[in-house]
Parts: C-alpha cells; sequence; structure tokens
C-alpha cells in the first residue's frame, strides 16, 4: 500500500513523517499522474484558499473528485475543508467529496490555538490529545456522515464511506491512532 500525500501547500512533511514511522510508504503529490501510484491520499492542513488555487493551477481538481470515487481520502483541518461540500468563503472551490459544509477558523484565529483532550468512538481509551490551528467546524448535510469524535457537541472528526474529515492537527504528537484508523479504510 502507498499512501500519497498532496504536496502544494501545508504541513505535507510531517503527514509523510507519520506514516513513515508507521511503515508505510509514501508519495507526495504534485501532478495528477502520481495519483495512479497510491492508493489512498491525505490532503493536510495549511492555506485552503492557497491549496484550492493550486489544485486548479496544476490540474488536480478533477483528477482528485475522480480518484475520491474508489480510494480513501483523509482531510485534515484545510484538507478537510476543500473535501467538504460547501465553505463559506468564495474564494475557495471545494473538492464536493464528502457531505459535509464548513466553516473557516471556527475554533478561532492561530494565536488562539488550543489543545483538548477527545474522546475516540473507534479507541477508548486513552483520550487522543488533539491540536486546534485556526480548525474549521463541520455541519453534516447528510445523515450517512458519521461522528468519531467531538468536541462541546460540534463534530471534529467525522466520517463518510472511506474519507475522513479531521478538524485539528492529528498528525501533532506521537498518538498515530487516527493515521492507523485511515489506513484500516483501505481494506
Amino acid at each position: 500500500m502507498i499512501i500519497g500525500i498532496l504536496a502544494l501547500q501545508g504541513d505535507f512533511d510531517l503527514q509523510r513523517r507519520v506514516f513513515e514511522n508507521l511503515g508505510q510508504k509514501t508519495i507526495l503529490i504534485k501532478y495528477p499522474e502520481q495519483l495512479k501510484q497510491c492508493d489512498g491520499l491525505v490532503i493536510p492542513g495549511g492555506e485552503s484558499t492557497t491549496m484550492s488555487l493550486h489544485m486548479r493551477s496544476t490540474g488536480l481538481f478533477d483528477p482528485l473528485r475522480y480518484f475520491a470515487e474508489s480510494h480513501p481520502i483523509m482531510g485534515t483541518c484545510a484538507g478537510a475543508i476543500l473535501l467538504s461540500r460547501g465553505v463559506e468563503d468564495p474564494r475557495v472551490r471545494p473538492l464536493q467529496i464528502m457531505n459535509i459544509d464548513c466553516r473557516r477558523n471556527s475554533w478561532g484565529r492561530q494565536v488562539f490555538s488550543f489543545q483538548e483532550e477527545i474522546s475516540l468512538s473507534f479507541d477508548a481509551e486513552p483520550p487522543f490529545l488533539a491540536t486546534f490551528i485556526r480548525a474549521p467546524k463541520f455541519r453534516p448535510t447528510s445523515d450517512n456522515i458519521e461522528l468519531l469524535a467531538q468536541l462541546n457537541g460540534e463534530p471534529i472528526l467525522v466520517k463518510d464511506g472511506h474519507h475522513l474529515a479531521v478538524s485539528f492537527h492529528p498528525e501533532i504528537g506521537s498518538d498515530y491512532r487516527i493515521h492507523e484508523y485511515f489506513m484500516g479504510l483501505f481494506t
């Protein structure tokens, strides 16, 4: 199994290191033809407006949508925004892969970044320390959305078919349970 990591902008190198620490092969994706080499994809955190522009300028937008039809994708923070059906910011063109709408920076600006222990529905013990940096909030637009974690009643980790949207940054720290869960979606 090879996991592609969209490497247009953002924290793609940290995502790569997490998967390599788990013994997983990775490839940094910058061009559409590279998608043929991977079995799943991570769209990392970063700046969703910049990433949206790069996806269009590199010709990745439509190939990513096609790839999602048969391969799992995990989007973290800005990556989750890009997976959504809709975003309140007209500068961001989402891929419309997951049945969620997103509001950017809903947990506060960068200066208000925080960490919070959360419970994961697929692994009860111990709590997961989630890092929120300009994190989005999700609004499910379908009953098929599975809530895997919440904070103060707000969905922060959701599953739609074989895709994951993560409001926070699970690649920060040494707890790889969310990445391991994502790898389990490949079977």
